[in-house]
């Protein structure tokens, strides 16, 4: 039973720990262990995603809970609406990037605030495990009611406020939404922004005829990047599955690091609320500590991972907070990230500055170099961080532990972190204005790890 529970919400193979059993069983659990009224229910493209979206939902009937569905959406629609309905919590059945055998269960909190091990996880877990899940109603009037879909008009109307009073140029924009759950959403947008929209895989479609959509992945990257130069495009925009994370192509076709779009709307939103704080994930930091501390902001590393963010957003009363994974996490979006509102504010940035996307952050990729992520498959994560420490140690660098072994030098600093979910260490590097010793590094750094 464990298997499925991970450490931000639940996800499995197809049909052995992911099936309609579970997901009927686990909104029981859920029922019983948050005392819930009333839940939001919404689902991915996938193909098991309806039934197992039905069976949530049947289970919050079946327990008492009212239950007011979403239907074929992005996860972030499940955010918008758990929050702006004031329900008690909003579950989106999705895999995201995962492959197609796989599906999963994200949570979020009234107001959506992030479910997490201690307010949720657990407790649905230890019911389920010791077969204590069932809280069913035993009259038919003790029923929950299953509430009309959800429209989509109020996300909608939100996401064109990010635009609100901006003259934005007439760009035209390569799509690449993967056969994901994007592409109705870029439809509906359509018809109020003066852009040309070029789509590519762009009809939701359960098969995955293209693969998973993870741009994240070097061999995803080459349709939008050749769309790009096809059609003379200004810029590319791709989503993963369930679009909670946007990437951005150049009017070249080069894929931009998510570390750079992180500070380049930490400036957008410092223009709009000036002295705010802003969160950025620990692996790469130079360049968004630059940007947000130049322009009088306050920036503060947050632990990788949505929980940790939504968290310190709120705490912090953050305006914007930034994953170079490309989750994107905003104050007015209930401190949630949205794959929509980034590259929103993106537009909005290009069209006030009248610069390219290239232009705009070829600067800043000079002044601070970077490796990317760079993914190491090892047997024993924590043996072969300890070896990398010990190494670098005599150097005397400053030594960071938010998330993982960060290790700072005058010119260069790196951060090597486990996976939370996968036998694997990542490893970022990034330097102050010298590409050749950030080559070198990675290359010291790799045959560590490696050796």
């Amino acid at each position: 039973m464990s298997a499925p529970f991970k450490a931000y919400d639940v996800r499995g193979q197809i049909p052995g720990e992911i099936n309609v059993p579970f997901a009927y069983g686990f909104a029981q659990a859920a029922k019983k262990a948050l005392s819930l009224g009333t839940v939001v229910v919404g689902h991915d493209m996938r193909i098991d995603s309806p039934a197992l979206a039905g069976a949530l939902a049947q289970g919050l009937l079946d327990s008492g809970v009212d239950v007011l569905p979403v239907g074929q959406c992005g996860t972030e629609e499940v955010y918008f609406h758990t929050a702006r309905s004031g329900t008690d919590a909003g579950l989106m059945v999705t895999a995201s990037h995962n492959p197609p055998d796989y599906n999963g269960i994200k949570m979020v909190l009234k107001g959506a605030a992030a479910a997490t091990p201690d307010n949720a996880f657990n407790a649905i877990e230890e019911l389920m495990r010791s077969g204590g899940a069932l809280s069913g109603v035993e009259t038919y009037g003790e029923r929950g009611t299953l509430l009309p879909v959800c429209d989509r008009s109020a996300y909608i109307e939100r996401l064109l406020e990010e635009v609100a009073g901006q003259a934005l140029k007439p760009l035209k924009i390569v799509c690449h939404a993967g056969n994901g759950c994007a592409g109705p959403i870029i439809d509906l947008l359509e018809e109020h922004l003066p852009f040309t929209f070029i789509k590519i895989d762009h009809e939701p479609d359960p098969r995955l005829p293209n693969g998973v959509p993870n741009p994240l992945l070097k061999e995803k990257r080459q349709k939008a990047s050749q769309a790009v130069v096809e059609h003379g495009a200004d810029l590319a925009i791709a989503w993963d599955g369930d679009f909670d994370r946007c990437f951005l192509y150049d009017h070249k076709g080069r894929f931009v690091e998510g570390y750079y779009l992180v500070g380049m709307i930490a400036k957008r939103m410092l223009e709009k609320a000036p002295g705010s704080t802003i969160l950025y994930d620990p692996r790469l930091t130079w360049n968004t500590i630059d940007i947000v501390e130049g322009m009088g902001g306050v920036a503060k590393p947050c632990r990788t991972g949505h929980a940790y963010f939504k968290r310190m957003m709120r705490e912090e009363n953050a305006i914007y907070g930034g994953e170079m994974s490309a989750h994107h996490y905003f104050r007015d979006f209930s401190y949630c990230d949205s794959g929509m509102l980034t590259w929103l504010d993106v537009v909005c940035e290009l069209s006030v500055t009248g610069l390219s996307l290239a232009e705009t952050l070829e600067e800043r990729i000079a002044k601070f170099p970077c490796s990317g992520e760079i993914n190491f498959t090892v047997a024993d994560a924590k043996a072969v961080q300890e070896r990398v420490a010990d190494h670098f140690g005599r150097a005397n660098p400053s030594l960071e532990t938010v998330d993982g072994l960060g290790m700072v030098f005058n010119d260069w600093r790196f951060n090597l972190r486990a996976s939370n979910t996968e036998p694997l260490l990542r490893l970022n590097v990034e330097t102050r204005a010298n590409q050749k010793l950030l080559e070198d590094k990675v290359a010291e750094l790799s045959g560590l790890i490696e050796g």
